[in-house]
Parts: C-alpha cells; sequence; structure tokens
C-alpha cells in the first residue's frame, strides 16, 4: 500500500463515523451549571510524564474523538470507552510531535458527538464548546497549573474540538490570569479557524508573524485546491499561517521544503508509523503548504489525487484534510516548537 493511501485509510477508519446521522439530542448545560471532572484522579488524564525532566511543557487538547451510538448521548462521560481509545490514537499522531523537547499533559474531557455538532450552526456550536468540554478542559489547566508545571513555560496544543475550547481558554482564562499567560510560548489552535474578530475582542492575544515569535497564536486548517462542498470546521475571515514557512504570505512552499510528514498504519487503527530504531518515520516529499487569504486556509497540492479515499476522510467534503492537519506537516511542527521554545528562553533567560 502505497504511503498516501496508509496515511489516508488510517485517517478514515479513525473519522468513518464522525458524520453519521445526528445522535438524539440532549440538553446542554451550561459551565456554570456544571461539576468539572476530578483532575486529581491519575485516570482522567490521557497522558502524564513519569517525571518531567524537560524544561517546558505541552498542555495536549484531542480532536473529537466521540461517536455517540444511536440513541446515545450528545455528550459523552469522560470515561467513555470509544472516546478514551480513540483520544489515545490522536496522542500518538499529533501531541508526540513534541515529546522530544518538552513534557506533555493532556486530559480526557468530556466531548460532544462530532455528527451532532457539526450539524448546528456556529452559534449553537459555540454554545457546546463553553458547557462540558470547556468546563473540563478549564479544570484540568488549573491543576495542570497548580500540581504539575512548577512555573516552567509551555506549550498549548490541540486539534479540532480541542481547539474550539482552547479559543475559550485563551480568550478567558488568560486574560484573568496575565501572569501565567506569560509563560505560554505558543498556542498551537489546529484545524479551527482563528478571526480578527475574535482577536478584536481578545486584544491580549496576538496572532504569530514569524517562525520564531512568542506567546502567540499559531492555526490553519488544510484543504486541496477544489473541495466537494464547505469545510464545516472554518469560518469566514479566518487566518492562516503555512505549517512549512510560518509565515501568512502568499508564496507556496514545496513539499520538497516540508521536513517531514507522517506515515499512519492501517494495521493499529492509524498510529505512526515507527522505522526500525523504534523512532517515528519521516516520509519526505509528500505534502506543500500555501496560504490561500482569501478563505483563510492553507492548500496543499501535492497529495496524490488518484487516492480517492482521500478526499472523504472521515466523512468530510471531499478535499478538507482536516484529519491530517498535523500528519502532513508533522516534522515542521516539531521544528518550529522548539525553535519558538529555544527563542523564549533567549528572550527570558530568567527560566533557565
Amino acid at each position: 500500500m502505497s504511503v498516501t493511501k496508509t496515511l489516508v485509510m488510517s485517517g478514515v477508519l479513525l473519522m468513518s463515523c464522525a458524520l453519521l446521522a445526528p445522535a438524539v439530542v440532549t440538553s446542554a448545560a451550561t459551565a456554570a451549571s456544571l461539576e468539572p471532572t476530578d483532575y486529581s484522579l491519575r485516570a482522567h488524564w490521557l497522558h502524564l510524564p513519569g517525571k518531567a525532566q524537560k524544561k517546558v511543557d505541552v498542555f495536549y487538547i484531542y480532536p473529537t474523538a466521540y461517536t455517540a451510538a444511536a440513541g446515545g448521548p450528545t455528550i459523552c462521560p469522560v470515561d467513555d470507552p470509544g472516546m478514551m481509545k480513540s483520544a489515545q490514537l490522536a496522542y500518538s499522531r499529533q501531541a508526540t510531535a513534541f515529546r522530544t523537547f518538552a513534557n506533555i499533559y493532556a486530559p480526557y474531557y468530556r466531548q460532544v458527538d462530532a455528527a451532532y455538532q457539526l450539524s448546528l450552526s456556529p452559534k449553537q456550536q459555540e454554545k457546546n464548546i463553553e458547557g462540558a468540554p470547556a468546563t473540563d478542559v478549564f479544570a484540568a489547566f488549573r491543576h495542570f497549573i497548580t500540581h504539575y508545571n512548577r512555573n516552567r513555560p509551555y506549550i498549548l496544543a490541540a486539534h479540532s474540538q480541542g481547539s474550539a475550547v482552547l479559543r475559550y481558554l485563551l480568550s478567558d482564562y488568560m486574560k484573568d490570569h496575565p501572569r501565567i499567560y506569560k509563560r505560554m510560548v505558543a498556542a498551537y489552535v489546529v484545524g479551527q479557524s482563528i478571526t480578527p474578530g475574535y482577536l478584536a475582542k481578545n486584544p491580549h492575544l496576538r496572532f504569530t508573524k514569524s517562525a520564531n515569535d512568542t506567546g502567540t497564536i499559531i492555526s490553519w486548517n488544510t484543504e486541496a485546491p477544489t473541495i466537494a462542498a464547505k469545510n464545516p470546521v472554518t469560518l469566514p475571515g479566518g487566518i492562516a499561517v503555512n505549517p512549512i514557512t510560518w509565515t501568512r504570505k502568499t508564496a507556496p512552499a514545496s513539499a520538497g521544503q516540508n521536513l517531514g510528514s507522517i506515515e499512519l498504519d492501517l494495521t493499529t487503527g492509524g498510529t505512526p508509523v515507527l522505522d526500525e530504531d523504534g523512532k517515528i518515520k519521516r516520509v519526505m516529499g509528500l505534502a506543500d503548504a500555501r496560504v490561500d487569504a482569501k478563505k483563510g486556509v492553507v492548500i496543499c497540492t501535492t497529495v496524490n489525487r488518484e487516492d480517492p479515499p482521500y478526499y472523504t476522510p472521515g466523512g468530510f467534503p471531499m478535499g478538507v484534510y482536516h484529519t491530517f492537519d498535523y500528519p502532513l506537516y508533522f516534522f515542521d511542527i516539531r521544528a518550529n516548537a522548539h525553535e519558538r521554545v529555544r527563542h523564549f528562553f533567549a528572550e527570558h533567560p530568567g527560566f533557565r
């Protein structure tokens, strides 16, 4: 099987049920009326390092991992077995980009069923995110800061529904906790749109301008040059950064400039393929990138068009590469995050 087809079909397996008919609708409680998950319990963490040996942390929020069964709840319990299993797969293909230089902390959190969520208007989707998902992630982040972080600089990294929650963490929590915000190296808000309106409402936040900017937001959504229908995770006016050059310039970056994509193993459900040394295999020359400023997305032209499954990744419209926002640019993300960390320490020698 070709590298591209393996990458594609693994994503299909992970997300194939995500856009089926909506589950039975249940009331979405507001954050104020919800009890947060107890993050003093190890069982409520997807990943905790055995010992924090590195000088920087990553707080990771995984994408939609919950698919409701017929008649099931639209918001899952934090210990839903299917959600936990899919979250572990997402961790392996996304959060591991940071593991070479950072301690990674990743909570489980209550999620909204993907089919139900994407059937709603953007305003209704935001109300759901403000409920159980944000309640849990805010509680997990407070626990992380209080019990694990020990005043180290940190990166926030998320995807899809995780990024929808991260937007609230940035807008609300960081506004109220400027000292904690000052330790943020960067926020990778991938697979959701960051708009000028959002930034205008939150003047304490900034979108990245360069590859080593610190304290800023980095965001993109990946698409083919043409897509079959509207991308359901993008908003009008979204801002995108090129995940190869790390600028908002519209000049294309070739697949040869890409530092490496990852191949996903179909036999394991979509974990990264490892090389003979047990490290994540680096696949060169697979994905180029160009910012389309009008659409607010990143265009990838070099994925093999002869592999039709790539145009239906997990039920998204053909040409929407949402599932592969991280895998296509995996080693670029690793190098860029490492560079931002290096620059942060250079700017803040007191953290050494």
